[in-house]
């Protein structure tokens, strides 16, 4: 049997089958490219931010579009004239969206893994009874074909439920693992920064498309020194 004998016998229950195996398959393409640990929480950054901040060479604009956890660490950053606690604060905020942007489509994606099977059932179902109809019809003899017709749709869509729903499910928790391993790696990382500037006794120096400002240590302005 190959596929378009597969999708006949399976009746109209494989239309929303096929729809829930395509989309599945277009979420967990755009996931596994979008899901980079590279690409999202880099290793190294918090240390190379860490050391901009001590020689004064921090330039918001450029770390906003290295990566998302960039644009958290300039989160922090921008507000440090607000003390240590509202760093925090703001990294939490910046990292919580970049968290939600990171779960993007994962629900669907389960979805699909939970109501494949149900609808391979509603098709074992709606066979059986197709079966069981022209069984008590008393004409089963004559009628082989609807009897094949009955069994195989209750096959059919039953097999092709499962097999949308199983790699959709172990994709899910994959990708759910993913989110949780770079989540603990945007933490570590955004720690290591606010002790840094917890315990840096020095100005820090911010740039932002060309306009800088300083932040004393205690998180006030610095006075600008002009330069001749």
């Amino acid at each position: 049997m190959n596929m378009m004998d597969a999708l006949i016998a399976g009746g109209w229950l494989m239309i929303p089958l096929l729809g829930c195996s395509l989309l599945a398959t277009v979420i967990i393409i755009e996931r596994l490219w979008t899901l980079r640990a590279k690409r999202i929480a880099p290793y190294g950054l918090g240390q190379e931010v860490c050391s901009l901040v001590s020689r004064g060479q921090v330039n918001l604009y450029w770390l906003e579009g290295h990566s998302p956890l960039g644009g958290v660490l300039a989160a922090g950053l921008r507000n440090s004239r607000l003390g240590h606690e509202q760093v925090r604060a703001r990294l939490q905020e910046a990292a919580t969206a970049v968290i939600h942007d990171m779960e993007r489509f994962l629900s669907p994606l389960g979805t699909i893994a939970a109501i494949t099977p149900l609808i391979g059932l509603l098709g074992t179902v709606v066979g059986m009874i197709e079966v069981f109809s022209v069984i008590v019809a008393g004409d089963g003899a004559s009628r082989t074909a609807d009897l094949a017709g009955g069994i195989s749709r209750a096959l059919v869509t039953t097999a092709a439920g499962l097999t949308v729903a199983i790699p959709a499910l172990m994709f899910h928790r994959y990708f759910q693992r993913r989110v949780e391993d770079i989540t603990v790696r945007m933490e570590e990382q955004a720690s290591q920064v606010v002790e840094f500037i917890a315990h840096y006794q020095g100005n820090v120096s911010l740039s932002d498309g060309g306009e800088s400002e300083r932040v004393e240590a205690g998180g006030r302005l610095a006075p600008e020194v002009k330069r001749s």
